[in-house]
């Protein structure tokens, strides 16, 4: 069979899964073009600034939706059988307050604090908390089983995935997304490219998505154990706020969370957020900075018990459609986009690769017949 040359336009979490995916197939020869790698920190690149986990958020019937079902398996299968990519499973509890059902924050949040959500069969160890077990001011919770994922170390992970399969990564900045072709390591034009440029398809040649738009969120990292993945459906300190924790496999640290600012792209941390990050996400889980018999539910939270790492800022890569999964031709080269997955990159990476797989073939299809 002859060789099929791939470019693969960005290198976050999308597009590193994307041509793992494609590596698989022996005949395709893939290259990685990219202006920001794994290991570089920059307000573009929004896949090292994730926390990241799985919490569903696509709603039934949506290609996002797809899109998280078919990666849960995946990255289970990783959780158990590759303790070097950087994953670990997590208790979870998601509470709901039933005043935030139309703040920014509810309506995101608005499948995963259902009692009866679509993943509740997918997921592991899924349960609704009997009244007894809700806090104050809690009208509903829910528990199960899901993972969370240190970042650096599995964006690595994924990158050795792909060289041990002879993809090539190389540094680059095309300015059209048909440029891409020419920029494959053999030399030779790329007979399709992937374009998994995340925010940066809002300004991509021959993309130019108006649709697309930044969702800034700013974190806390910090040393500290919540011995628990939590978040609720919505804050009293503002409608785009959110209160989320999360604790990293090895040894990434905990990361409380943050906000949906949309069409923000300021990079510096707000200390104000910050300190009403630390103070909800205390809150939310008193075992961060002590045992709950010794926290008064009078008293301030207590944030100077915070071992803080560092603060930061990453720019979800956000569509107001949705994540765009689909192939067309411009400028005579094929092309197929996987772009748009806001700050669901991770839970969504291995659905995202396997369509992009699909439409790969169906071009391929495509081509073969105009030759007869």
């Amino acid at each position: 069979m002859a060789d099929v040359n791939i470019t693969v336009l960005g290198a976050g979490v999308v597009g590193l899964t994307a041509a793992l995916v494609l590596s698989q197939h022996a005949n395709f020869k893939v290259t990685i073009v990219a202006k920001h790698m794994p290991g570089d920190y920059d307000i573009e690149y929004a896949s090292p600034w994730a926390g990241a986990n799985c919490l569903p958020v696509g709603k039934p019937g949506t290609i996002l939706q797809r899109l998280e079902r078919d990666t849960w398996p995946e990255l289970n299968r990783i959780c158990k059988h590759v303790v070097e990519a950087g994953i670990h499973y997590q208790d979870t509890v998601i509470y709901n307050r039933a005043k935030d059902a139309k703040s920014v924050t509810g309506e995101w949040l608005n499948e995963l604090v259902k009692q009866d959500p679509w993943f509740k069969d997918i997921l592991p160890n899924f349960r609704t908390l009997p009244s007894s077990e809700l806090p104050p001011g809690i009208d509903s919770a829910t528990a199960f089983t899901s993972v969370c994922i240190n970042t650096p170390v599995y964006l690595s992970w994924l990158v050795g995935q792909c060289a041990k399969n002879g993809v090539i990564l190389k540094r680059g900045i095309a300015a059209h997304v048909a440029d891409a072709a020419v920029l494959h390591h053999t030399g030779n034009p790329a007979d399709i490219v992937i374009n998994c440029t995340g925010l940066s398809a809002g300004k991509l040649g021959g993309v130019m998505d108006p649709t697309v738009y930044p969702g800034r969120g700013q974190i806390v990292v910090v040393r500290n154990d919540p011995g628990v993945m939590s978040t609720i459906s919505g804050t009293d300190d503002g409608e785009d706020e959110a209160t989320y924790i999360m604790q990293r496999a090895l040894g990434g640290g905990t990361i409380l969370g943050g906000c949906l600012q949309s069409n923000s792209y300021d990079p510096f941390p707000d200390p104000n957020l910050a300190n009403r990050i630390m103070r909800r996400c205390i809150d939310l889980c008193p075992a961060l900075v002590s045992s709950p018999s010794t926290t008064s539910s009078t008293s301030p939270p207590d944030i100077s018990r915070l071992s803080i790492i560092r603060h930061a800022v990453g720019l979800r890569p956000m569509r107001k459609a949705g994540p765009r999964v689909e192939a067309e031709k411009i400028s005579g080269v094929w092309v197929v986009h996987c772009y748009g997955h806001g700050g669901y990159g991770y839970q969504s990476s291995w659905g995202s690769a396997r369509e992009v797989e699909g439409l790969v073939e169906g071009v391929l299809g495509r081509v073969e017949r105009a030759k007869l």
